[in-house]
């Protein structure tokens, strides 16, 4: 099992400083973090989207030991974050493939959850991370057990396949 999330650099609702206390949603403490974002608070937030301190520092890092992106913990924009996620979960099921081909073996199951959280600052929905499960099923010819199967079925299969008209 490989999985991606989020990192939380804050440290809850007094971590950094610089807040909206302002109690007119809608209205702005004029610093833009996130420029491409809406600048409404939303009732019961500490700041918009386009303000939210949490947001912009939110980074991600892969939890597994294979070689794939999000080694070090990288800076994704909240926009970016599901497509990069998945793209980031697909390459741990492309690897699964890859070392199923090279050990004789076949990917039985691969499925990959993307998780969403709610930022506690802003309220925006985000992408918090991913988790890929894969069973590779490896057939070993040196086992007894599968030289009596595999003779079995040889057996079976003898003679299903004449062409009596030729």
């Amino acid at each position: 099992m490989s999985a991606i999330s989020t990192i939380s650099n804050s440290a809850g609702y007094g971590g950094y400083g610089i807040y909206n206390d302002s109690s007119a949603a809608g209205e702005s403490s004029g610093i833009t973090r996130n420029p491409e974002e809406s600048s409404v608070k939303s009732p019961g937030r500490k700041s918009s989207p386009a303000e939210c301190e949490t947001c912009k520092n939110r980074k991600y890092q892969d939890g597994s030991n294979e070689n794939v992106s999000f080694k070090a913990p990288t800076h994704v924009s909240p926009n970016a974050a599901a497509g990069a996620v998945r793209a980031h979960e697909g390459e741990h099921v492309s690897n699964a493939y890859t070392k199923a081909a090279q050990d004789n073996g076949k990917v039985v199951r691969a499925s990959v959850s993307i998780h969403t959280s709610v930022c506690p600052e802003c309220g925006r929905t985000y992408v918090s991370g991913g988790v890929t499960n894969t069973a590779i099923k490896y057939e070993n010819e040196e086992n007894p057990y599968v030289k009596s199967r595999k003779a079995q079925q040889a057996e079976a299969l003898k003679g299903q396949f004449v062409d009596y008209a030729a």
